[in-house]
């Protein structure tokens, strides 16, 4: 090869290269941008914010301050008080057991549409999603009607024993906990739904044929095979049901306070960004380290961590 066509060579590939980069600026630099101005960016505002102080009037102000935090884990000026802690305990809590519930109704939900005819399942499918056509307040406020005292439910659960003569259906923890997993049930079931339709069918029939009973062929045969459906879905309810606050406010009847009602307490009614910005910041952290523990657990364990 002469040095002429090498000098050649080396251009056609710096030519290439630059035309990878321009196109792969054209196609992954929108969706940069959108990250950077829309979810980075107002992070790191709510971090710095969360470091001020609040002025006596709700404005923002030095100096810069670590109060914010002390006070959301309890340790306030006044001394220790448990509010925020229990706050942050009743939210995990809620979410992990909205995700628990929707699994115990989505699993069977799922495998009875998976083992529909071909021509029905796409109607099923219709039928889940028909609650995200409604508007999550329209459906929380029929909730309220459902539930109300002296109505149907109301009266049926007193009549069987369920309720005292002066308890009620609504508000109550139980209310909120129905709406919860009637908002967020179709998030499980169509990750899951997806990986049951993937299952092969022949390991279980092994199993039963080696002698192992139904729950022990469940266990070992069916269940690893979905459990990566299992985890989409537990993640993608236990997010949102950790930092809901319209459901537990209105069906709670502002009794069941978590963390987005306490966030939302901040930056409404009391007019506190510095200390609504810690309990964002806390909160989200408080998630991702829960999600990034289950991660790691699934990883060393395979696909055992659900089981």
């Amino acid at each position: 090869m002469k040095p002429g066509d090498q000098g050649d060579v080396r251009f056609g590939e710096r030519r290439t290269a630059r035309g990878e980069v321009l196109r792969s600026a054209m196609t992954s630099g929108p969706a940069i941008l959108w990250t950077l101005v829309f979810l980075l960016l107002p992070l790191l505002a709510i971090g710095f914010i969360s470091f001020m102080s609040r002025g006596p009037y709700g404005e923002i102000e030095w100096p810069l301050t670590l109060e914010n935090y002390k006070r959301f884990i309890g340790f306030g000026v006044l001394g220790f008080d448990p509010m925020y802690p229990v706050i942050i305990a009743r939210s995990l809590v809620m979410g992990a057991g909205t995700a628990m519930l929707c699994i115990l109704a989505g699993l069977p939900l799922s495998f009875f549409i998976a083992g529909m005819p071909s021509r029905f399942k796409n109607v099923a499918l219709i039928l889940v999603i028909i609650p995200f056509w409604t508007n999550m307040l329209i459906r929380t406020y029929a909730w309220q009607i459902i539930l109300a005292p002296g109505g149907f439910l109301s009266n049926l659960a007193t009549a069987v024993g369920l309720l005292g003569p002066h308890q009620h259906l609504y508000p109550s923890t139980f209310a909120v906990y129905v709406g919860m997993v009637c908002d967020f049930l179709p998030y499980l079931v169509l990750p899951l739904y997806a990986s049951v339709e993937k299952i092969d069918w022949s390991l279980p029939e092994a199993a039963m044929d080696l002698g192992a009973n139904g729950p022990a062929t469940f266990r070992h045969a069916i269940l690893p095979q979905v459990a990566p459906g299992l985890a989409a879905g537990f993640v993608l309810v236990f997010i949102p049901a950790t930092g809901q606050f319209v459901i537990p406010d209105l069906l709670g009847g502002a009794k069941t306070v978590m963390l987005g009602n306490a966030i939302a307490q901040q930056f409404g009614a009391s007019r506190d960004w510095p200390f609504g910005s810690a309990i964002s910041f806390l909160a989200m952290g408080i998630v991702m380290l829960g999600l990034w523990w289950y991660a790691r657990r699934a990883a060393s364990n395979g696909e055992e961590a659900l089981l």
